[in-house]
């Protein structure tokens, strides 16, 4: 089944309300064409589960995020995201912030159908002191230890990136890190795979072994060819992140005149549009990248 559309399509199967959420890891391999078709769209009031970077920032700056469940939000090599801190300055919408092992098990039971899933993270540490939703169980065996019952994090849909994906939503990942793709698939009642490339399956079988099929098309809904669609962030081994870009974007977030400058040359326009004023940015500072 061929399952390609565009990332307004994807956007167009979405609704407000609902709990969206969104692969990559910080500042890498995020499903950027697809968050920006997302910001392009009338949509608000989302749930945004992710292992948050400007994916997060770019939405809480739209005012489309009602909560954000995150373990962190970061760009990586700049530690903190800037818009993301200003919206919890001025408590623009609720946090649900977990440990990292949290979050994977909470991803994980939703994947399994499970109501939690018991982890050792947790007991002992304010993670439970600020989330009085999240109970424990004690281990019915004889070691009768206490564990947080982590909830499962359901999803009404995923936005991953890929490196490669064929058209009947098989994806593939060529870099360093899975992250957490496949889980964020499994826990959606519907999984968008954008990708720099689609191919065919015996390119994806001569581009990497069986374990770099990360994303089964049994849990995809909808397949997207976005090349540097993870930009500004890194998509390795296709591109590494655009560190220059990224220090634009934090500098305009710390002015409002300088973000609405920012918004109006690189966010107003559709993808096009957008990868040519990234190309004439690049231009305009190749010194700087020398």
């Amino acid at each position: 089944m061929d399952k390609v559309m565009t990332a307004d399509d994807v956007v167009a199967r979405l609704a407000s309300g609902m709990t969206v959420g969104i692969g990559g890891w910080g500042s890498r391999r995020k499903p950027m064409a697809l968050v920006r078709a997302l910001l392009r769209s009338p949509l608000t009031d989302l749930t945004v589960v992710s292992c948050g970077g400007p994916d997060v920032g770019l939405l809480a700056a739209a005012g489309k995020i009602r909560r954000l469940v995150v373990p962190f939000v970061t760009l990586d090599s700049i530690p903190l995201e800037p818009h993301f801190r200003a919206a919890r300055e001025r408590g623009a919408f609720a946090l649900t912030e977990l440990d990292e092992a949290m979050f994977m098990w909470g991803l994980t039971a939703a994947g399994q159908r499970l109501p939690f899933l018991p982890v050792r993270a947790g007991p002992g540490s304010d993670v439970l002191r600020v989330n009085p939703h999240i109970r424990t169980v004690t281990s019915p065996y004889a070691d009768g230890e206490e564990l947080a019952a982590v909830p499962a994090l359901r999803l009404d849909a995923a936005l991953v990136h890929l490196n490669r994906a064929d058209a009947r939503g098989n994806g593939q990942y060529l870099g360093p890190d899975p992250y957490f793709d496949d889980l964020f698939c499994e826990a959606a009642d519907a999984a968008y795979v954008s990708c720099e490339r689609i191919v065919d399956g015996a390119e994806l079988n001569r581009a990497g072994g069986p374990q770099t099929l990360l994303v089964s098309r049994m849990f995809v809904s909808g397949v997207v060819e976005a090349p540097r669609g993870a930009h500004f962030t890194s998509c390795a081994p296709d591109y590494g992140r655009d560190e220059a870009f990224q220090r634009a974007y934090v500098r305009a977030a710390a002015d409002p005149d300088a973000w609405a400058g920012f918004v109006k040359r690189f966010l107003s326009g559709d993808e096009d549009d957008y990868q040519a004023a990234v190309a004439a940015f690049t231009e305009e500072t190749a010194g700087e990248r020398s």
